[in-house]
């Protein structure tokens, strides 16, 4: 039987650094197109299952050793990606310490999860909207069919 054609997997990660007044959230600078402010994140490597992606890719584009807290959802809207249809599984961490940016992460900074910035890559201001709900009244990401 032949394999199936399907989306990449990827992560993305909200990592609240919970050693700073008001917890704000780590966000990455992409170097390479899709262009703009984003999760950390990446593609799901073969034989790894998606916690482990997560840890793994939060270190290599910040620097930061996190903690897994939720799932908060999973974003698979076919269009979320100009690349091609990609699903990722969104996880909200935590983190202490300063991060620096790596792999691909051109910069990276931190923001207020209530005022990020206008140029954010993907459909990454609605899983901000999502993680805002969630940080206020605990609800995970809706079904969205």
């Amino acid at each position: 039987m032949p394999r199936p054609t399907t989306p990449l997997l990827a992560v993305d990660l909200i990592i609240e650094l919970s050693d700073r007044q008001g917890r704000p959230i780590v966000l990455i600078e992409r170097r390479n197109p899709p262009h703009g402010w984003a999760l950390p994140g990446g593609f799901v490597d073969m034989g790894e299952t998606l916690e482990r992606a997560a840890v793994r890719e939060a270190r290599e584009e910040t620097g930061l050793q996190i903690m897994l807290k939720a799932l908060l959802g999973c974003y698979s809207n076919p269009q979320r990606d100009s690349r091609g249809h990609t699903v990722s599984a969104v996880y909200v961490a935590q983190a202490s310490g300063e991060p620096r940016a790596g792999d691909d992460a051109g910069k990276v900074m931190t923001a207020d999860p209530l005022r990020p910035p206008e140029r954010l890559a993907f459909d990454h201001a609605l899983i901000l909207s999502d993680y805002r709900r969630y940080r206020e009244t605990g609800i995970l990401a809706p079904l969205r069919i």
